[in-house]
């Protein structure tokens, strides 16, 4: 998939202030500090488009980006330990959890895993509970960079095995480095792959 365009949309606190659920979205979550903005923009081809942060929890609404004019793509707030306050840090819980199961045109959620890290229970705990509400969804490996292949391969079966204790069938997974732009084509290819089969069989968002 060829990049033409990416634009900044609108910010919302609310799912009813997102923008019309009239286009096919992908939207991206993960624990604060895992990288999500920059691959954001990695994925956009263009810096800046989602703001990055060394501070975690810099993502506090709902930020819509339309790209090539034909699809949304959607950066959530990030969850865990992000300095806000518990009532702050539960109202985040509240706009997520609204989004992920009301929003009509939502095609897909790419959960962003940080490569660094043997499996966290936040990550665990929130994979499965988009599993029982039957979200659809990937597992995005972000930092792939800033560790060694073999460090990699070995918390990348430590998730495997995790999660097999719950699930029969593991998602499609995403190896990523914003920086190297590791990753890129193959989300990109999905995304591709999957707005053709919306168009082959006819599903559109009004």
């Amino acid at each position: 998939m060829n990049i033409l365009s990416a634009e900044f949309i609108k910010s919302s606190k609310y799912l009813e202030e997102c923008p019309e659920a009239n286009k096919p979205e992908y939207a991206f979550i993960g624990r604060s500090n895992v990288g999500k903005s920059s691959l954001i923009n990695m994925l956009a081809n263009k810096k800046g488009l989602a703001k990055t942060s060394s501070t975690p929890g810099k993502t506090q609404l709902i930020n819509h980006f339309v790209i090539n004019n034909s699809w949304y793509l959607t950066d959530l707030p990030g969850y865990g330990y992000a300095k806000v306050s518990k009532s702050e840090r539960a109202s985040f819980s509240k706009m997520i959890e609204k989004y992920v199961l009301r929003r009509s045109n939502l095609v897909n959620l790419f959960v962003l895993i940080d490569s660094r890290h043997l499996p966290m229970k936040l990550d665990v705990d929130f994979i499965n509970w988009l599993g029982q509400n039957g979200i659809p969804f990937n597992l995005v490996f972000t930092k792939i960079d800033k560790i060694s292949q073999r460090e990699f391969l070995y918390n990348f079966k430590k998730y495997s095995q995790e999660l097999r204790n719950t699930w029969e069938e593991l998602p499609e997974m995403f190896k990523t480095s914003s920086e190297k732009k590791i990753g890129k084509e193959e989300i990109l290819s999905f995304i591709e792959d999957t707005n053709k089969y919306l168009i082959r069989n006819k599903i559109f968002f009004n």
